[in-house]
């Protein structure tokens, strides 16, 4: 669908700009609610020192990402993490924290065992 005339490049400049605000809000990590840090305790940590509760269950894990819902105030947001984004070491065990709640205890050798 377009829109012709002035109404069509006004709507494109506002869709351009909310884009734009999200980037920076979201993306880039600029905004004070950015989250920075995510703590196996189940909390994350905004850029501002703040710090929201994780809940309990993730919405979605797999291979390639996991997500993380925050319950927090005033709106309720979620993380998602790709596998890109951390070392695969890390990303294997955020996945396995994220689905039992907790970290293996096993022995650092058997961490790092390849076949």
């Amino acid at each position: 669908m377009t829109l012709p005339g002035a109404l069509g490049v006004l709507l494109a400049v506002a869709l351009l700009m909310l884009g734009l605000a999200a980037a920076w809000a979201r993306a880039l990590l600029r905004s004070r609610g950015s989250v920075v840090a995510i703590d196996v305790a189940g909390r994350a940590e905004l850029k501002s020192g703040e710090h929201l509760a994780i809940a309990a269950r993730p919405r979605h894990v797999s291979r390639f990402l996991v997500t993380l819902p925050l319950s927090g105030r005033p709106v309720r947001r979620t993380i998602l993490v790709t596998r890109d984004m951390l070392t695969p070491e890390e990303f294997r065990r955020l996945r396995l924290w994220a689905l039992w709640g907790k970290l293996p205890r096993v022995a650092p050798e058997q961490l790092h065992f390849r076949a």
